[in-house]
């Protein structure tokens, strides 16, 4: 690995563009993006996954380990991830800095504090309550009737889903999941960024008017806290690919990809340019396509899908995912066969991504392989974990050759279309629902935002563990009802987002949080 403002030069970069966080981390001046406007893009790579299961699927593991192949064979490429939320690093899930020698470091920096990004959302987000609440304790001027902005903190708390304050009723939700989040990772410069904020609805008047942040003023203190959090974050996997991380909003919430000036950059300073969109294909690979693309000015050149033998296996009925079960194996595979076919409904060119675990039997690999093969599916065993670059050479051969083929996109949906008939061609199309059921909540409000001329996007807010609204129903479920429950408008993100029934945009804890498994030695690092 080399230092920070060493990896900056190499990459191109200027060095009043690369502003030093110590030794291995850094922030990149967004002015860069000006200077390189006129540079043309390199490719671009999403990855995406099967629906995530307890057995594991590694989806950014690949990510890492598809540059570092790329490296590997003698191209430039350029990784762009999310930020990691403490809710998960202190829960279930964990960290989001790869696996083995597919990781980018420092670990430990990323995955807590790293450079105040998060403190800044949470900060902006909080200053914003703090002036609403303010303003109508100072006499209310402009007949705040309802609040429907909420505080954040970027922690899972179940216990600060609803509070009590002396004037009103509030709650909180995770930063991951605010819409400050989303704009922050949308915004193109600190212009947009305010232009987008004071667009941010926080209620109604007794008429039923809407209160945007425009009427009440302090976008510019918001934008203000938030105009480092701008400047995308620079580190570098474990053997030197260089790797912007920023942004982080949760897929199965918000709309779960990294900042578009990060993969704009990314585009600019390498050949190939890596990103993932969060949880599965259902969430995070459709909403980079519907909500994050159409900001890139670049289409997808390729896919690449994660699928592991155990997830498919869990998909398809097994409880044990560490012992030989090929019917079980099968049974999983129409899972990843929707998701496929979702990518070519899309228009676009995919490989599988067989991320290998040390469990896995050479007669269960030749399965899959077998299977993919009779079906035209492109696919490449995976070793990045346990041999970085040099195990993920496969998978970037077909990447190189597959990213030379034209692609020809399809939209979901045109953005005339009504919400309620944006949300039937999500869920029917992606998910395989055979109905919608909205609330009497959801159509109220579906009326209202017709009446108010807000004719935007739908991100859609689910679970990510089954196609469906339902978390326990794996595998490919068929004749499914979708409940839609609430539809929240994100006029600042520029979406409206459609909330399933179960949904929590502030996560609890599990019962026994990776939290209260952690050590730390004397000098402060994490132990495995």
């Amino acid at each position: 690995m080399e230092k920070i403002t060493v990896l900056c030069e190499q990459m191109g970069v200027n060095p009043e563009e690369c502003l030093p966080y110590g030794r291995d981390k850094a922030k990149i001046d967004l002015k860069i993006l000006k200077r390189l406007k006129n540079n043309p893009d390199g490719k671009l790579i999403l990855v995406t996954a099967i629906n995530p299961t307890p057995a594991g699927e590694g989806k950014t593991t690949v990510s890492i380990g598809l540059a570092q192949g790329l490296k590997y064979i003698g191209k430039h490429p350029m990784l762009a991830l999310r930020e990691p939320s403490l809710g998960p690093v202190f829960g279930l899930k964990g960290g989001a800095t790869g696996g083995g020698k597919s990781s980018i470091t420092p670990s430990d920096d990323i995955n807590l504090h790293f450079t105040g990004d998060m403190h800044a959302i949470t900060s902006a987000n909080n200053l914003l309550s703090a002036l609403i609440d303010n303003h109508i304790y100072q006499g209310n001027e402009l007949g705040i009737e309802t609040v429907t902005w909420k505080r954040c903190m970027d922690m899972n708390d179940r216990a600060l889903r609803s509070i009590e304050t002396p004037t009103r009723t509030d709650g909180f939700i995770i930063t991951a999941a605010s819409e400050i989040m989303a704009i922050l990772a949308l915004s193109s410069d600190l212009d947009d960024l305010k232009q987008r904020i004071n667009k941010i609805l926080i209620g109604y008047n007794k008429e039923g008017k809407p209160i945007l942040v425009s009427d009440l003023g302090g976008a510019d203190a918001m934008a203000l806290l938030m105009k480092n959090a701008m400047n995308p974050n620079l580190v570098q996997t474990i053997d030197g690919v260089p790797t912007l991380v920023h942004a982080g909003p949760f897929a199965n919430i918000a709309h779960g990809c990294n900042s578009i000036v990060a993969t704009k950059l990314a585009l600019k300073l390498g050949d190939y340019a890596i990103t993932e969109a969060g949880f599965g294909a259902d969430l995070g690979m459709e909403k980079f396509l519907d909500l994050k693309m159409p900001y890139l000015n670049k289409q997808v050149d390729a896919v690449v899908i994660v699928a592991t033998l155990r997830a498919l296996k869990s998909h398809g009925g097994a409880e044990d995912f560490s012992i030989e079960n090929k019917e079980a194996l099968i049974a999983g595979l129409p899972h990843l066969n929707k998701h496929l076919t979702n990518i070519k409904n899309y228009g676009l060119n995919y490989v599988i991504a067989l991320n290998h675990f040390y469990t896995d039997t050479d007669d269960e690999i030749n399965t899959i392989m077998s299977w993919a093969k009779e079906n035209n599916h492109p696919i490449a065993l995976c070793k990045g974990f346990s041999l970085g670059g040099e195990g993920m050479v496969d998978l970037a051969n077909k990447i190189v050759k597959i990213t030379e083929n034209p692609v020809s996109f399809h939209k979901l949906y045109d953005i005339s279309d009504s919400t309620q008939l944006k949300i039937e061609k999500i869920a029917k199309n992606i998910y395989g629902a055979k109905e919608v059921v909205f609330t009497k909540r959801a159509t109220a409000q579906l009326e209202t935002y017709k009446e108010l001329g807000w004719q935007l996007p739908v991100c859609m807010a689910k679970t990510p563990l089954s196609l469906t609204g339902d978390p326990k129903i794996k595998g490919l479920p068929v004749d499914f009802t979708l409940t839609i429950q609430e539809i929240r408008p994100s006029l600042g993100a520029g979406f409206l987002v459609a909330l399933t029934k179960g949904i929590m945009v502030m996560p609890g804890l599990n019962k026994t949080p990776r939290a209260l498994e952690m050590v730390i030695d004397s000098e402060g690092n994490l132990l495995d």
